[in-house]
């Protein structure tokens, strides 16, 4: 049996353009795709490679869940492994964006943001710091 990987996650945001841009300028990434989707939505896809992240919204998407860890189904976190972690979060706090949860633990180190609509990104490094 061949292993599975995951291609991407769909997200339902209330700007994929202004996500997308900061997503790209804070992990390297690019627009994919982007245009018109079901429902009479639009969508714009950005990533790396052969994975990245479908940025959805249509007419009346309401207000983000308060607290997906309650919810079934909730999406409670998007990881993403950076080398660099201290210098991603001086551009990430650069961008106006708090950061929290700050973990320094096997097997990486580790921080939190939450984006306009609330969706929590974990940023990680595996890269060790030298002492």
């Amino acid at each position: 049996m061949k292993i599975g990987m995951l291609e991407h996650i769909n997200l339902t945001v209330s700007d994929p353009d202004r996500t997308a841009r900061r997503l790209c300028a804070l992990f390297g990434w690019r627009v994919r795709w982007q245009g018109p989707s079901i429902s009479k939505g639009y969508t714009v896809h950005v990533g790396a490679g052969n994975q990245y992240i479908a940025l959805y919204t249509h007419e009346g998407t309401g207000a983000p869940r308060q607290t997906s860890y309650d919810t079934k189904g909730g999406l409670n976190h998007i990881g993403i492994v950076v080398d660099d972690l201290d210098a991603t979060e001086e551009h990430v706090l650069a961008t106006g964006y708090e950061t929290y949860s700050h973990g320094d633990y096997e097997p990486g180190r580790r921080f939190y943001y939450r984006d306009e609509d609330g969706i929590e990104i974990e940023v990680v490094s595996y890269a060790r710091v030298p002492a």
